[in-house]
This record gives C-alpha cells, sequence and structure tokens, in this order.
C-alpha cells in the first residue's frame, strides 16, 4: 500500500526535526541562575523527586513527537520500551492521521503494546470531537491526553487549518474526556491571557510548550519550499518566558520546549513546573546513537537529578521553590513590560 500524504507528513516532521535539532537550545534556561550555597546540609540519599503529579516517579517525561507511518511507529515502539525500563511517562505524536487511516492505529498503539504498565498519553488537535477523542484514548489505552495547539503550523502549512475557534471545543473535550487532558503549545509558548482562557473552561493541566526547541515554523517552511511566514521561525515566547506567565495562574503546569540538561529541568521546576517534558533531546538520541544509548541517557539524568537536589540544599521538590533564582536582566524586562510577578 502506498504510503499517504499525512503518513509522509509524519516522516518528514521527524527528518527536519532532528535536521534542525541544536544541541544549544534557545528556551531561556541560559538567562536562569540558581545559586549556590556551599553549605546545603543535604544527602543525595535523603532527596526524593516525585512529583505531585498523576502518581508520577519522576518529574520529567517523554514528550509528544512521532506515530503515523512505518518509521515513526517504530520509534515509538523503541520509546516507550526505554519509558517502560526507566519508569517515566511517555505521550505518542498526533493521533489525527490514524483516526483518518485506521490502518496507522498500531503505529500508535505499539507503544501500549511495549508499555503495559506505563503512563501513556494520547494527542489530538484542539479541533476534534469528543467520540475522536475517544478514539484517541482507546487506541492507546491512554492515562490522560494531550490537546495540542498549533495555530503557527497550522497557518504555515499550505493544507493546515485556517479556522482557531477552538475555545469551546476545549471545554466539550474536558468536561467529557474519562482521563485528565494536557492542553499543550507545541513550540510557541503561553501567555497569562491563554491560561486565563483555559483556566475559564475548566482546564486544568497545560505544558506551556515554549520557544526554543523544536521549531515548527522552521520545519513547515522547508516542507512548504517557501521564505512566506519565515519571520515566524523567532516567533512566540521561550519556554522561560511561558514560566514567568504562567506564574500564580493557578492552573498545574508542564514545560517542555529546548529541555537539554538535568539542570534545565531543575531550572523549569524552580520556576513552577510540576514536570517537564522532553522531545527533541530524545529523538536526537535515538537516531543519533541507538535505543540503548537513549536509555542510557535518561537513567544519567535520572541519577543526576537527586544530586542536583542535593547540592541545592532541596530535600524535594516543594523545597526546590526556596532555593535563590536570578533572572537576566532581559528577563526581568520582559516580566516588568508583560506585568508578571517575579518568582519569589
Amino acid at each position: 500500500m502506498s504510503q499517504s500524504i499525512q503518513s509522509h507528513r509524519k516522516d518528514e516532521h521527524v527528518f527536519l526535526a532532528e535536521k534542525f535539532f541544536a544541541a544549544h537550545a534557545t528556551a531561556g534556561f541560559d538567562e536562569v541562575r540558581l545559586l549556590h550555597d556551599p553549605l546545603p546540609e543535604t544527602a543525595v540519599g535523603e532527596v526524593a523527586v516525585k512529583p505531585a503529579l498523576f502518581d508520577w516517579q519522576w518529574p520529567f517525561f517523554i514528550n509528544a513527537m512521532t506515530g503515523g507511518s512505518k518509521q515513526t511507529g517504530q520509534y515509538n515502539q523503541q520509546l516507550a520500551t526505554i519509558a517502560a525500563h526507566t519508569g517515566l511517562a511517555m505521550a505518542t505524536g498526533s493521533q489525527a492521521v490514524a483516526l483518518k487511516e485506521p490502518a496507522l492505529a498500531e503505529t500508535f498503539h505499539v507503544a501500549r503494546t511495549a508499555d503495559p504498565d506505563g503512563f501513556l498519553i494520547g494527542n489530538i488537535g484542539a479541533n476534534k470531537t469528543p467520540a475522536q477523542a475517544q478514539a484517541a484514548i482507546a487506541m492507546l489505552h491512554a492515562d490522560a491526553l494531550e490537546i495540542h495547539l498549533n495555530a503557527v503550523q497550522e497557518l504555515i502549512m499550505p493544507e493546515g487549518d485556517r479556522d482557531f475557534h477552538w475555545l469551546a471545543n476545549l471545554q466539550t473535550l474536558v468536561e467529557t474526556s474519562p482521563v485528565p487532558v494536557i492542553v499543550k503549545e507545541v513550540g510557541f509558548g503561553m501567555t497569562k491571557e491563554a491560561l486565563a482562557k483555559l483556566a475559564a473552561v475548566n482546564v486544568k493541566y497545560v505544558d506551556v510548550g515554549g520557544r526554543g526547541g523544536t521549531n515548527f515554523a522552521q520545519i513547515e517552511g522547508v516542507r512548504r519550499q517557501s521564505d512566506d511566514y519565515q519571520d515566524l521561525i523567532g516567533f512566540g515566547q521561550s519556554t522561560v518566558e511561558s514560566l514567568l506567565e504562567a506564574q500564580g495562574s493557578g492552573l498545574t503546569i508542564l514545560a517542555t520546549g529546548g529541555v537539554r540538561s538535568p539542570l534545565d529541568v531543575i531550572k523549569a521546576l524552580r520556576l513552577g513546573a510540576s514536570a517537564v517534558g522532553i522531545s527533541g533531546q530524545v529523538l536526537h538520541w535515538l537516531i543519533q546513537e541507538g535505543p540503548a544509548a537513549a536509555e542510557a541517557h535518561i537513567k544519567a539524568w535520572q541519577q543526576q537529578l537527586p544530586a542536583l537536589l542535593a547540592l541545592l540544599g532541596a530535600a524535594d521538590l516543594t523545597a526546590l521553590q526556596q532555593v535563590p533564582v536570578v533572572l537576566s536582566p532581559a528577563l526581568v524586562s520582559y516580566a516588568q513590560q508583560r506585568h508578571l510577578p517575579l518568582p519569589k
């Protein structure tokens, strides 16, 4: 059977995401300093890193990337195997292609086969119906559902949607979902105004999905073979700016976008994230070094997280909120212009 346009697009997205992967991301973490106390009065063995989220064991997870073609289905199987071995939660990429082409459902369900007892997160767009949401959940036996917001990506895609009336439908999806719903930006960040609108329609979990990692303006521009909209490559709020926007929102915040190290994870948690998603970095390890090496990298992060918390004098993630933090002048200016409270 020949590959559909939608299925081929999945392969293009992965290829281009890896092509443009940058080891040094621009998500804003280099503008955040955690201050060193030479007397932390802690021990690594005394530190707990369990987040107050979904009974997860770790405060970071493998976020949405792939599925919908033979190759990306293999990646989902490998990523889910890694998740099973490391105890991480995992989200698949958008399942819309499998809702249109049921033969592709196995490229997503393979994640559940590989990780039968793990926490798996489904993924659909904000314009999908409750019935489609139920189908996506059933496809994975998903424990939660990501609903992605991708207006910039859709705008640049010649075949993309042009109607972004999503809020009322989001409320319906949240109210009818049998599992928790995480509303997620795909790499252009959030504002306090957007977060307030989401809270008003009963959204409880938001992944701010900031600029600085995988860039769909860049990816879709190459796919479009056009310079149209290329000014949008630098558009949006960085992950760190988005975390500042989320201060005091009252929502449970997750943070994805340009996370490249365990210290980036710690900084995101210090700025209010309950958990941190990694996507491009894991995909890079998987493609360049293979599944075993990718798993080894993740296990190294798992060893480093409690060590870093101990170094900072934090016995757990709640205590991490008391670690002194200093923001760059640019971030302070951003917060002041946006009338945002600085992290305490």
